[in-house]
């Protein structure tokens, strides 16, 4: 069964509005997936049934980390780009594990520790096998392996993939952004990487950005931010945020633990 969680940002300053979308938009909004294509499913199940009643404009982002560490990161992009939800404005953010995947394409041995942390699972969806740690001279092999195996449309969804998007009184982004930075001025690498500069941070951003990478066990519900990366890979619960009006809901997966 689905979580719904309606939930408000609390410690709101008497003065400030609280954060809302435009009138007649719904946006609906999916935390990391690391390779969870059974997860992956069921919530755009439960987007779909809880959007079908609802006839505004409905934006669906993704925050990236699409891939590594579960075990379908292929499937994962085949889904998006074979069978995107209808009556969706899809919008694709970039995380730090798909920028990791394009570096390595460039230069697999200055980036090899990518395989430590889900790349083997990435490229075993890709139907390249590891079967040992794989020396210098090996990465550059693997590296073209993947480029001959993996589908020219995946590779130019990974390049198009954005960095932010913003709506309403809200910023999107994979990890955050470097507190007290304008949005414009924000680097590349602290909108995929940044974290506890980040969440540990109560400065207010002049809109709540909406987040993913920092796993926690529940969303995490601040005055200036929202995370809601729950650690789909492992624990089974992948997040959706729920924005409409002044209205913050979730929708989430069933705790199912393990990859497929």
């Amino acid at each position: 069964m689905p979580s719904f969680v309606k939930r408000w940002l609390g410690g709101q300053e008497e003065h400030e509005a609280a954060p809302s979308l435009p009138d007649g938009e719904r946006v609906y909004c999916i935390g990391d997936i690391h390779g969870r294509l059974d997860l992956l499913r069921q919530l755009h199940q439960l987007i779909a049934a809880d959007a079908a009643c609802f006839a505004g404009g409905k934006k669906l982002i993704y925050l990236g980390d699409y891939i590594d560490r579960g075990g379908q990161s292929k499937q994962v992009i085949d889904l998006l780009l074979a069978a995107p939800l209808a009556g969706f404005e899809p919008v694709y953010l970039l995380g730090n594990h798909e920028q990791t995947l394009l570096d390595f394409l460039q230069h697999p041995r200055a980036v090899a520790a990518w395989l430590t942390y889900g790349g083997r699972a990435a490229l075993k969806s890709y139907g390249v096998e590891l079967n040992r740690d794989p020396g210098r001279d090996d990465l550059e092999a693997l590296r073209d392996d993947l480029e001959y195996r993996m589908p020219q449309s995946h590779l130019e969804f990974f390049r198009r993939l954005q960095l932010m998007h913003q709506a309403g009184s809200y910023c999107f982004v994979h990890a955050g952004i470097r507190p007290g930075v304008p949005l414009q001025e924000q680097r590349n690498e602290d909108l995929l990487w940044i974290r506890e500069d980040f969440t540990g941070s109560a400065v207010r951003h002049g809109c709540i950005v909406v987040h993913g990478h920092s796993i926690t066990p529940e969303v995490d519900w601040r005055p200036n931010r929202i995370g809601i990366d729950t650690g789909a890979f492992h624990t089974g619960v992948l997040t959706c945020l729920v924005l409409e009006g002044t209205e913050q809901r979730v929708l989430q997966t069933g705790q199912s633990r393990g990859g497929t």
